[in-house]
């Protein structure tokens, strides 16, 4: 069975999403996407490189994620599975680079510094 791979990262999110020919099913981290990411709007945006392609319901996808929060993971999946459809159809990476999804977000957190509340936080400054 013909398989394609791509990873995703986003803050401090990896995801790792594996496709292959199927029907459409979605599994991420064992269960189904709707229960993983059950509640959240933004997470139909996921999605969104197989949509764009018109390649929907053509790939099973299993797909692991860690790291970070539910946002950063959704867009650390969106990221890999635009890679994945690279390594099945290099034609597609001019309309995904386009359309931004092969681009890494580099955002990160900084870090908090000694003396501070935060990354640049300062103590509440007191006259008397």
């Amino acid at each position: 069975m013909q398989q394609y791979y791509g990873t995703g990262r986003r803050k401090t999110a990896v995801a790792r999403v594996f496709m292959r020919p199927g029907k459409g099913q979605i599994t991420v981290n064992g269960q189904a996407f709707e229960d993983y990411f059950s509640g959240l709007i933004k997470a139909a945006s996921a999605l969104d490189p197989l949509r764009h392609v018109n390649k929907e319901n053509q790939f099973d996808l299993l797909i692991t994620v860690k790291g970070s929060g539910k946002s950063a993971q959704i867009d650390a999946i969106k990221m890999g599975l635009a890679r994945a459809l690279v390594e099945y159809d290099g034609e597609l990476r001019v309309p995904l680079k386009k359309a931004g999804y092969l681009t890494r977000d580099a955002r990160e957190v900084e870090r908090k510094k000694y003396g501070k509340h935060k990354a640049r936080r300062a103590p509440q400054y007191s006259k008397r």
